[in-house]
């Protein structure tokens, strides 16, 4: 792992959940791309969600020496699901601003740097995302490149069909997401849920069109979002997006049947499609 620089430091708190699924070496490479940020992080809160394997937990505790304070440490006894688990962590993040991070991914040097920059300049701005570069294996195999709508306008208009934000790179003010409920328990929209409900009560979000993180898929993530047991659960969570975000029934009708099709065709087909329809 790389040595610590000492650089300037920001009064934002990076949150993370990481299960026992999580693989080592991912979680190194997000550890490290948040260590080098060209803006440090006051706080770098990772929730440990149900019991880990001994390697990550190895990997925890020598970050806890190396980072000391700056490294908080939240440990639930079982595994409670990304929701429960990121409610947690947003209550106990020790800074007005929350940045999301997920512990497979791979931020951009000046991602938290841009993005505390844009709320220094902007006081009404709640929530701030940008895009992404989707890879596979190394950054420098690149899949596909997300990119989301920028103003606040064009934010709720693309809220009534589809997430409206990259999860992984959004930097949000914490007050803000405790008012509108905090993350609630949805699998699979857990961010979703919590963005519509922020847009419905009148706060502001945009996106950045830089390309601040680069985030794993590939066929798993696509074999993820298929099936019924995929199918299902997504129809129920877009009822629950449709009724409390500012969609119509017709926008709740429309999307239904998209995620039903996605489902059920066959998982290199749903890949192509991502790559070349929802993507750029």
């Amino acid at each position: 792992m790389k040595r610590v620089k000492k650089m300037q430091t920001i009064a934002v708190s990076v949150l993370m959940s990481i299960y026992i699924k999580e693989k080592p070496e991912y979680f190194i490479q997000a550890m490290e791309s948040t260590i080098v940020q060209t803006a440090q992080p006051e706080e770098i809160l990772l929730v440990k969600d149900g019991p880990l394997t001994d390697e990550l937990d190895g990997i925890i505790q020598t970050y806890q020496e190396k980072l000391g304070n700056q490294l908080t440490v939240i440990s639930l006894e079982k595994n409670q699901g990304l929701g429960i688990a990121l409610a947690i962590g947003v209550e106990k993040c020790r800074n007005s601003l929350i940045a999301r991070m997920d512990t497979d991914d791979i931020m951009v040097k000046k991602r938290l740097e841009i993005q505390y920059q844009e709320f220094l300049k902007n006081n009404d701005l709640t929530i701030l995302g940008s895009n992404i570069i989707e890879f596979e294996g190394t950054p420098d195999n690149e899949l596909a490149r997300k990119s989301m709508p920028e103003s606040d306008e064009q934010v709720r208009k693309f809220s009534t069909r589809r997430n409206p934000f990259n999860h992984m790179t959004v930097m949000f003010k914490k007050q803000a997401v405790i008012e509108a409920g905090n993350y609630l328990p949805l699998p699979g929209f857990e961010d979703y849920y919590l963005w519509v409900r922020l847009l419905k009560r009148g706060n502001q979000g945009q996106n950045l069109p830089e390309y601040l993180v680069y985030a794993r898929t590939g066929l798993d993530m696509y074999n993820r979002r298929g099936g019924l047991k995929y199918l299902l659960p997504g129809i129920e969570a877009r009822r629950k997006i449709y009724q409390d975000g500012l969609g119509s029934l017709g926008d709740f009708l429309t999307v239904s049947v998209f995620h039903t099709v996605i489902c059920i065709m066959p998982n290199k087909l749903r890949g192509l499609i991502y790559k070349r329809m929802l993507r750029k």
